[in-house]
């Protein structure tokens, strides 16, 4: 059901209180001066699609300003998708200024000030979406807001009929999983959106590509931390658990399937080196993050056909052979499903 709030039956001496109460309570916290100095007024309308607030506000002229000291107020990361229905705007964030016209996008974060300034009565649609979801870098938000993002051509031109069905629509005509599916999918949409305007020379399969590595490195770079998750992968680099799979599965693998193997693959070469005074077993397997030495042993067999000492003594005693009798496989060639094996392991995927 569609939350709305109008100043219609609000007296007048009251509607501007009312108001800045009704968008800050409805959007984020932001300061609302009306331009003009008869009796203001303004509706809001929002509806919810799993994760994503669709919000259309039409008001008399008025100047909206988020500052420093309300974005200290707010408790979530939010990034804002603007759609200028009539009239026109002034928007301001990052240092730059944007005249917004009928029919522009315009892309904000909600963790920065910005400001927009509309001279008459106006109408716009907001969709609100948590940062984490977007699955786009920081720095790639930054280049795009404080911009007006035509849609005569290109993909604004094919997004800007979608969003303004979409908002136009009530959320109650959809069951729960397919308003999910249709968040998923604005999501993606507003994802491809801001890589094409970061990143107008590349296609979307370089933008994955880069983040990718990214997260490799970053997977790499924290074997060793028995708490390695995808959780913490995805907050790390800015995204969404979900898309952090779908990453994954791109590549043929899961997350947590990928952190097994490249973990296995340091064991094997660790427990294959030469040393006057080498290491446990259970400290090798403690230092790159298994907190469960039975669960270890497990995985290794599963991966190399030898339990981790036997591939010790095999490694020390035949060095020089290249490959040991009897081993399936050396360091860094784990099999993809050789880490599938019964037990806990905290870099579950």
């Amino acid at each position: 059901m569609s939350l709305v709030l109008t100043t219609a039956s609000v007296p007048d001496r009251d509607k501007v209180a009312f108001w800045n109460d009704a968008v800050s309570r409805t959007l984020v916290p932001m300061t609302v001066a009306p331009r003009g100095d008869g009796p203001f007024d303004g509706r809001i309308a929002t509806d919810r699609l799993g994760y994503l607030q669709v919000s259309t506000m039409e008001a008399d002229a008025e100047r909206v300003s988020r500052t420093p000291a309300l974005i200290a107020r707010s408790s979530e990361a939010l990034v804002a998708v603007g759609v200028q229905i009539s009239g026109t705007a002034t928007f301001v964030q990052d240092g730059r200024r944007a005249a917004v016209g009928e029919g522009d996008l315009v892309v904000y974060d909600t963790t920065r000030p910005y400001s927009f300034d509309y001279p008459q009565r106006f109408a716009t649609h907001v969709f609100q979406l948590p940062r984490r979801a977007l699955g786009v870098s920081d720095s790639d938000i930054r280049q795009v807001t404080g911009n007006a993002i035509g849609t005569g051509d290109g993909f604004g031109a094919m997004l800007l009929p979608f969003l303004a069905t979409l908002a136009s629509s009530s959320a109650d005509c959809y069951p729960p999983a397919v308003a999910n599916r249709l968040a998923g999918n604005v999501v993606d949409l507003f994802a491809t959106l801001i890589a094409e305007r970061a990143h107008p020379g590349d296609t979307d399969a370089d933008a994955r590509s880069h983040l990718m590595r990214r997260v490799r490195d970053h997977i790499n770079r924290n074997l060793g931390d028995p708490d390695l998750s995808p959780e913490l992968i995805a907050r790390t680099h800015r995204i969404s658990v979900r898309y952090l799979h779908r990453l994954f599965e791109g590549e043929g693998t899961t997350v947590g399937r990928f952190i097994r193997q490249r973990r296995l693959e340091e064991c094997g070469r660790e427990l294959a080196r030469r040393g006057r005074t080498a290491p446990t077993v259970s400290a090798v397997a403690q230092r790159w993050g298994f907190v469960n030495p039975a669960h270890f042993s497990r995985a290794f067999r599963a991966a190399y056909g030898v339990s981790p000492r036997e591939w010790r003594n095999l490694r020390t005693a035949q060095e020089d052979l290249g490959r040991s009798p009897g081993v399936t496989s050396e360091p860094g060639t784990v099999p993809k499903d050789a880490a599938d094996v019964h037990g806990t392991d905290p870099a579950r995927g």
